[in-house]
């Protein structure tokens, strides 16, 4: 890029930079995120399809949800990164949700297109869809019905609901049980929510169906001595994050022994020391010893005399929970255990799972912390279920978070479609074009479910109008018949903030993408060739995409 001034030129970029502006850019980005969208749009539903991913390692992933596909393709394009942003966010915040974000994302590129063809600036279109997604907002606040922390069935929904096509079908009430009872476990005062109070503990070789919910902790580690209980009933727990061994000198220190009587008298010492320890620890009432750091063999020997459970080198965040399930206090100092540090379970047992020894904490009262064990036939099958089964935890907590719901099965979507054409005959310059558009997108997410169950689109598109004019504002599709029905009353339903969060992140990235006008690729940091070879130099996809 270079400048004429008194014969001289005046180069602004570095040499081999590469420029794109213009309607070319636009079409570049949009063409690139319209792709990324599209990579996901077959997964959407309860008929979606899975994709089966592999890493440069040969590492194989297979899923249908799309934050997942997502991060694993290994994406180039700068436009296209950002929708995956746009399902990156859905994923933090709400859990489920994150290929409706990406598509409806992408529909709304789609129709900008059309928009920018016609001569509409984009500037014009990105006001409109802002005026749009604002709207949006306000109207699926009408949809939205209440729901408690007691409403057990309606629960039960939101987490059939979020699990359906993501393998696990069969034994989704199984799940859905143990996610709504895992959730309202750990509810604090405040009715929030701390997905990190749930720990997940996958092992292969059993039916989905042994999975269980622990009320207390599952620890993959087994006990330090073999002549230790294997099983403690009521257990008075110590969760001690200081080794039980002893320590090294602060500073460099040396000690001479110069006859066979003073090395004994130094070992007995050290004997004494550790067993002194030790004695503290039982006369604290201990029964069960988790340590963060390592444990002596002499240790091990007197707690294993003492009848003591112990494990060494638990991880912190194990031992958070475990507090938080126990009512334990984690101490530092053996010297200052008192008896009302100690946590307290019904039951502390080392059990063997899928060939490898693991320890239940379980009777918990009131545990604020708990465990999931999830079985399955195989690794991939597992990982599956796991995902399925995150999501589903995610939904149930926000909607008892938020107290808000609405129907699922495209039923939102073509009631705010609907009511966003009316909204923009109101309107009297150019935005009515986008928010026009906006509406058209929405529709995006029906005629998807419908696609992918291998059903006519714009047959049930048309139909679910009809049932949305006559006031049946939660009419949705049953792909499973291919009939409208009303998705409140069959159990369809989501949180509200999937549905708000999904129409915010979309309307803010096709936003931004729209407002590029001009690329500046430079070669120094990244080869220009990431971009992958579209005109200009901006990056393509297909197939640059991956």
């Amino acid at each position: 890029m270079a400048g004429q001034m008194a014969g001289q030129p005046i180069f602004i970029l570095r040499e081999g930079s590469q420029r794109t502006r213009g309607r070319e850019a636009q079409s570049n980005n949009i063409m690139a995120a319209k792709a990324v969208a599209e990579a996901v749009r077959t997964t959407l539903g309860p008929k979606g399809m899975d994709k089966m991913l592999v890493d440069g390692l040969g590492d194989v992933v297979i899923t249908n949800d799309g934050a997942t596909i997502l991060k694993e393709m290994d994406i180039e394009h700068p436009a296209a990164k950002m929708i995956v942003e746009v399902s990156k966010t859905q994923d933090d915040e709400v859990g489920d949700g994150t290929t409706t974000a990406a598509v409806i994302a992408g529909e709304l590129l789609k129709k900008a297109e059309d928009l920018i063809e016609d001569d509409v600036h984009p500037t014009i279109i990105a006001s409109g869809y802002r005026m749009a997604s604002e709207k949006a907002r306000e109207l699926l606040q009408t949809l939205a019905k209440s729901v408690t922390r007691t409403d057990r069935d309606v629960l039960m929904n939101i987490s059939g609901t979020a699990m359906t096509g993501k393998g696990a079908e069969a034994t989704k009430e199984i799940l859905a049980n143990i996610t709504v009872d895992a959730i309202t476990s750990i509810i604090d005062e405040e009715g929030k929510v701390d997905m990190e109070n749930i720990k997940i503990e996958k092992k292969v070789g059993a039916r989905i169906e042994e999975s269980e919910l622990i009320s207390g902790m599952i620890i993959d580690k087994e006990r330090v001595h073999t002549n230790m209980p294997k099983k403690v009933e009521n257990a008075k727990i110590l969760l001690l994050n200081s080794a039980i061994e002893l320590k090294d000198t602060e500073v460099d220190a040396e000690i001479s022994i110069t006859s066979p009587d003073q090395l004994q008298l130094f070992l007995d010492q050290e004997e004494q020391m550790i067993k002194g320890m030790v004695e503290k620890i039982t006369a604290s009432g201990a029964n069960v010893v988790f340590c963060q750091k390592g444990i002596d063999d002499m240790a091990q020997h007197y707690l294993a005399k003492a009848e003591v459970f112990a494990i060494r080198r638990v991880k912190k965040s194990d031992m958070q929970k475990l507090s938080r399930a126990t009512g334990a206090k984690l101490v530092t100092n053996i010297d200052e255990i008192t008896e009302a540090d100690l946590g307290k379970a019904d039951l502390a047992e080392e059990r063997k799972i899928g060939g490898d020894q693991m320890t239940f904490i379980t009777g918990c009262d009131n545990p604020k912390a708990v465990s999931i064990l999830l079985r399955g036939g195989t690794d991939h099958v597992i990982d599956n279920i796991e995902r399925g089964l995150n999501d589903s935890l995610r939904v149930v907590g926000v909607a008892i978070e938020d107290e808000k719901l609405v129907a699922g099965g495209g039923s939102p979507e073509v009631e705010v479609a609907l009511r966003l054409q009316e909204y923009a005959a109101t309107l009297s310059g150019r935005e009515q074009l986008a928010v026009k558009a906006f509406a058209e997108a929405l529709e995006i997410v029906p005629r998807t479910l419908a696609e992918n169950a291998g059903l006519d689109p714009i047959d049930m598109l048309m139909e679910l109008r009809a049932h949305h004019e006559k006031g049946v504002k939660t009419a949705g599709l049953n792909v499973y018949t291919g009939e409208v029905i009303d998705m409140w009353e069959a159990g369809v339903v989501e949180p509200l903030r999937v549905k708000t969060q999904a129409v915010n992140a979309a309307a803010e990235s096709a936003v931004m993408i729209l407002r590029i006008d001009d690329i500046i690729a430079s070669r120094q940091g990244a080869d220009a060739d990431m971009m992958g070879g579209m005109p200009g130099g901006m990056g393509g996809m297909p197939p640059g995409m991956m």
